[in-house]
């Protein structure tokens, strides 16, 4: 499933074209696919593929199509501090962006019938958050994967604010599948064939909304053991208490990001397209300049004329002198608010602020490493 939008050459080209094809809609679902490089949940030897909007499957990896993502980011309308459950968790990639929108006091679950896939998805998991500087940029939700059939659920297990299935549902499953969601929670499952959104109203009320023709591989079904019993897949705890220490270094965190000049910046584009658009503003700005509420024309202005009645040369290389000035102070604090990448010579450095500020603290290097999660420059 896929193909809908073109292939890019880089994630951000990718997310340019689900931008403009109406996939992705909203700024948070955004930041969170350009946070996260699509290609890093590839194995090596097939990174080419990364950015056609195609699903990808490599044994029991499976990746679902760019397009159908989006739509599931979009349908699910995350916020901070819910609670998510991903049925099929696969590579943990959908619940890694999901956790960034989550952050810190969210729950995000996910089910995977594959013990090789979860040890894939771990794999993952942990070289973004040792090497992936969007993992300081953001809140996280770490999430947490089990083994087994999301089928075979135990009955007892807590409900969610928010369930996605990435497997084909028949209709004899609708009833099991609404039973995980708590009130005014949303449901997003390829049901007979279509992108399925369903929110809980109340009790015993629902309502359904198709998204999009889909196809997906439909659900395993359990294996009953010889005592004729299924195996209850026991789910993480909803809610753990978190040391104070853990509390301690997310609120330092926290209190980091917001100091100096407000939050820090999220993911924004880069490469080739940004540097051509910079280069465009910049070729622009050659006659209006704004600046403090006041627009000077530089050509438009007239300076101080000669006694033939022609401006002075002297006078107009001052003038243009200190509009270049103005115009390149303005140029570098636009840099600054456009995200965290500065541009040097026409190459793109990035800055992580969140850590320059830890590691500038009178702190002990290993109080150092640890409020930085441990992770690698």
């Amino acid at each position: 499933m896929g193909g809908a939008v073109s292939a890019g050459e880089d994630n951000d080209e990718l997310i340019d074209n689900l931008k403009e094809a109406q996939y992705i809609r909203s700024d948070l679902v955004e930041h969170a696919f350009r946070a996260i490089d699509r290609a890093d949940y590839y194995l090596e030897e097939f990174r080419d593929s990364a950015y056609k909007d195609l699903a990808w499957r490599h044994g029991n990896i499976h990746l679902s199509a760019p397009c159908i993502y989006s739509e599931v980011m979009e349908a699910l309308d995350l916020q901070p501090g819910l609670s998510f459950l991903n049925l099929g968790s696969g590579t943990g990639y959908l619940s890694t962006m999901v956790g960034l929108i989550l952050g810190p006091f969210g729950v995000n679950h996910g089910v995977e019938l594959h013990e090789d896939v979860i040890e894939y998805a771990y794999q993952k998991l942990d070289f973004f958050i040792k090497t992936n500087d969007s993992f300081d940029r953001f809140e996280f939700c770490e999430p947490s994967f089990v083994v087994g059939n999301c089928l075979e659920i135990a009955p007892e297990s807590r409900q969610y604010d928010r369930v996605y299935c990435g497997a084909g549902v028949q209709r004899e499953h609708e009833e099991y599948m609404k039973k995980l969601l708590k009130v005014r929670g949303i449901l997003v499952l390829p049901l007979e064939e279509k992108l399925t959104k369903i929110t809980r109203t109340g009790y015993n009320t629902w309502e359904t909304r198709k998204i999009i023709a889909v196809s997906f591989a439909p659900l395993v079904l359990p294996k009953h053991r010889e005592n004729g019993k299924p195996r209850a897949v026991s789910l993480p705890a909803m809610f753990e208490v978190q040391s104070l220490q853990d509390l301690a270094r997310i609120s330092i965190r926290h209190i980091l990001k917001k100091s100096g000049s407000g939050s820090l910046p999220l993911p924004q584009r880069t490469g080739l397209k940004l540097r051509n658009h910079l280069k465009q503003k910049r070729e622009h700005r050659d006659t209006p300049l704004l600046t403090n509420s006041y627009l000077f024309m530089i050509r438009l202005i007239p300076g101080p004329m000669d006694n033939n009645n022609n401006q002075s040369s002297t006078d107009n290389e001052d003038e243009d002198e200190d509009c270049r000035r103005v115009l390149e102070e303005k140029e570098e604090n636009e840099r600054r608010n456009e995200g965290s990448v500065l541009v040097i010579s026409d190459k793109f450095t990035p800055v992580n602020l969140l850590r320059d500020r830890i590691l500038s603290l009178p702190l002990p290097e290993p109080l150092k490493m640890y409020l930085l999660y441990y992770r690698e420059k």
